[in-house]
């Protein structure tokens, strides 16, 4: 690895390890003796935390330490992340849920394979190629973004629900694992700044449901305050329903009955037919190599994985260790990179069930080695030349996530969400959760921009049973087969920069696990043709890049990595700063 030392890293990480010696105590464990007490830093935000046995990262410290306790009582990653799911779909009520849908990546330590498991929201049977536009075939955003149209048959439960059975230790139940987040929802918890503050953003859009006034607002109209109970009866008894009957309490029955209704009082089409076929897949998880580590991620219909690879490989022929961390020639050339990388996913990416993407193609490293011929290291080339290329002969948004290790070294990297902040906006009445408006990141037609600016064409259009592309991007690091980074975040379009930028500041840069998460992001999607750019990067390397013809857009932070970092079965656990309320918790 050019300018950089791993075993200088690794020393300097170990010494770390060594050094790093201020815990606290953390709440008991559901049952049964803790093996020690957990451990938490209380250090400054860019040391991470330190465990030995376990540990959880998310964006919700309660739900965290529901995780840590689920591991401590001898549950394996999989029950943690589990119950992590279901309780933030309590405590996190914008983008944790059971009315939306995700992704979630298994390392299986002993058997050294990885499992990827696809619950994305899925369009119901009555959806067709033009639901989004008008007689005259205008693109209407409204419709997936804000009426009953643009959600999707929820796949949260059947996907936790598929891991659990297939993949969990055996020590617990489902009903096991929803339990903590049942009591949540039913005795309430108080409001923090981090919930408070999400509740005037989409005062508006909320309050039109009466529904969804009835929980997230104060009798006297206005949103929850920091400080106030929020108690989720009816969220309580949907989950206790699913806690008992499993799947089929939340895909028939009563519960089903209430989100096809609120559906169409919104203007949707989902029927009990949509939601009694749904079902979770096992993918084929998507790899790469880089710098002599492998990387794991979802394959479509994410399109994360293949474009963190696809990027990753481009990157490789640049010796990033020598130009540095957010250097101007380091973005120029992660910025070129990803606009190649997001051109081809305009055009090729979309549901694998009926569309064929050229997987293998797109993280060929001999299509990687043709891409990065056509980037100038002293130009930035315009959107307006760029085109996707042609990777068929080398053929052979709010979200949120969270990652998990356990002592036996199996890990967990789930991201899932609702799409927007809070989703539709509007609670199933009398079942207490929240709709998806998941389906706007279909491409209403060829070049339409979704609510993140990214475009497509037929191979993502709308279609009956048909699951939209999505950029989520949990994902592993390994090296001969052996964890070592397990991350992932919210962010949208961003989700792909957000953890690429992980990756490269770990392997390539040399930092902690918990600097690889302050340090500040950049974003280039191809199209709008803009370089999104975080503060902290300075100012001398800003007017640089403007020389080379990048056209800056200086934004608020983005994302919400959560990543652990395993060294020599040590876990060194990050929570990302740039949301209050977030968790990195071990034992």
């Amino acid at each position: 690895m050019p300018g950089f030392s791993r075993r200088a890293f690794l020393a300097g990480s170990r010494s770390l390890l060594a050094n790093m010696s201020v815990f606290a105590q953390a709440p008991p464990p559901i049952r049964g003796p803790a093996e020690s007490e957990p451990i938490i830093s209380t250090f400054a935000r860019t040391l991470p935390v330190l465990a030995r046995h376990g540990m959880v990262t998310s964006q919700e410290d309660k739900a965290s330490r529901i995780g840590v306790d689920i591991l401590r009582a001898g549950g394996n990653a999989v029950d943690a992340a589990v119950a992590v799911g279901f309780a933030l779909a309590v405590t996190l009520p914008r983008a944790g849920n059971i009315g939306g849908g995700g992704f979630m990546l298994i390392h299986l330590a002993r058997e050294k394979r990885e499992i990827a498991i696809d619950y994305r929201e899925m369009a119901g049977a009555l959806t067709d190629r033009n639901v989004f536009l008008d007689s005259a075939g205008a693109f209407m955003p409204a419709r997936s973004q804000s009426s009953g149209l643009g959600t999707g048959v929820p796949g949260t439960v059947a996907g936790f629900a598929l891991a659990v059975e297939k993949y969990g230790s055996g020590k617990f139940k489902l009903g096991d694992l929803i339990a903590p987040a049942v009591a949540l929802a039913r005795d309430g918890f108080t409001v923090d700044a981090d919930l408070a503050d999400s509740l005037p953003i989409i005062e508006r859009r909320m309050g039109r449901y009466p529904s969804s006034r009835a929980i997230f607002f104060r009798p006297d109209g206005a949103p929850l305050q920091s400080g106030d109970q929020l108690i989720q009866k009816d969220l309580a008894r949907t989950l206790e329903i699913i806690a008992r009957e499993g799947p089929r309490g939340f895909y028939e029955g009563e519960v089903a009955q209430k989100l096809v209704a609120a559906v169409a009082s919104a203007g949707g089409r989902m029927t009990l037919d949509d939601l009694r076929s749904y079902r979770a897949v096992e993918r084929t998880p998507v790899r790469g190599a880089y710098r002599g580590h492998e990387i794991v991620s979802m394959p479509p219909p994410s399109s994360g994985g293949v474009h963190v690879i696809e990027i990753l490989n481009i990157l490789e022929g640049f010796p990033l260790a020598d130009y540095g961390q957010n250097s101007a020639r380091a973005i120029h050339v992660i910025a070129e990179a990803s606009k190649l990388a997001f051109a081809d996913r305009s055009l090729y990416l979309g549901d694998p069930d009926f569309v064929k993407v050229p997987v293998a193609g797109l993280v060929s490293r001999a299509y990687a080695d043709k891409l990065r011929a056509s980037i100038s290291v002293t130009r930035a080339r315009p959107a307006n030349d760029i085109l996707p290329g042609n990777p068929i002969p080398y053929e052979s948004d709010q979200t949120t996530h969270y990652s998990v290790v356990d002592a036996e070294g199996n890990a967990v990297a789930n991201t899932y969400t609702l799409n927007f902040s809070y989703g539709l906006g509007m609670v199933v009445e009398g079942a207490g959760f929240i709709l998806n408006n998941e389906l706007d990141d279909f491409a209403a037609r060829d070049g339409a921009a979704n609510a993140y600016g990214l475009t497509g064409g037929d191979a993502n259009a709308p279609g009956p049973r048909k699951r939209p592309l999505s950029s989520m991007s949990p994902a592993f690091v390994l090296r001969n087969g052996e964890l070592e980074l397990v991350t992932g975040s919210p962010g949208g379009s961003r989700i792909i920069s957000i953890v690429l930028q992980i990756i490269i500041n770990v392997l390539d840069f040399g930092m902690n696990v918990a600097e690889a998460s302050e340090a500040a992001r950049i974003h280039d999607q191809w199209m709008p043709d803009e370089l999104q750019m975080e503060k902290g990067v300075s100012p001398d390397t800003i007017h640089l890049l403007e020389a080379m013809g990048h056209r800056i857009k200086m934004t608020r932070a983005f994302g919400s990595a959560q990543s652990i970092h395993r060294i020599d079965g040590h876990l060194m656990g990050a929570a990302d700063s740039r949301q209050r309320g977030t968790g990195a918790i071990g034992y």
